[in-house]
């Protein structure tokens, strides 16, 4: 049995979710709504305050879909009354962020200030020059905006400059030494 997807998710007060037939999932709780299609051969069972996840069998892709299953539905549900968020550092001389509307302004080297429009649900915020924030109720729209503006300038081993996240740790080398 999954570890993961056997375990119950608790419905929080203040979140309505619902179910159809065909597996199709909608969350609405404080800070929004989402929904998503499932996979039909795995189960979705409500009952009071809490969702059950089952399989059919213990084929192999039954397993892994059981256990994503769970983790989407969970996170859709604490994204809905928590939202997630990302930081990111600059790092570098000259290296820094602005916000212009839903515009993000990155001066990162480059001979062009580089511009990203924040997607629909995903929203940045800038605190000083060097720190972005991106904030949302989807995890996954909130991840991949997060590593699109870290790929604009990918944090380099020698010194440290570029985009990193601020949890990450850069493993730095050491530069090339003279001839002796």
């Amino acid at each position: 049995m999954s570890r993961i997807g056997r375990l119950p998710i608790e419905i929080p007060a203040g979140v309505e979710v619902n179910v159809t037939d065909t597996n199709f999932i909608t969350v609405k709780g404080p800070k929004g709504s989402l929904s998503r299609q499932l996979v039909k051969e795995i189960t979705l069972a409500k009952e009071e305050n809490q969702i059950l996840v089952t399989r059919p069998n213990d084929l192999k892709k039954m397993r892994s879909l059981h256990g994503l299953t769970r983790t989407l539905v969970a996170n859709m549900i604490e994204g809905v009354t928590k939202g997630y968020e990302k930081k990111l550092e600059i790092n570098g001389v000259g290296y820094r962020a602005q916000k212009q509307g839903k515009k993000l302004v990155l001066s990162l080297g480059y001979s062009h200030p580089v511009e990203m429009e924040d997607p629909e649900g995903v929203e940045t915020i800038v605190e000083g020059t060097n720190v972005i924030i991106v904030k949302g109720i989807n995890k996954e729209d909130v991840g991949q905006f997060a590593a699109e503006i870290r790929i604009k300038r990918k944090p380099e081993p020698y010194k440290g400059k570029g985009i990193k996240y601020s949890d990450e740790v850069i493993i730095r080398k050491e530069g090339k030494t003279g001839k002796k």
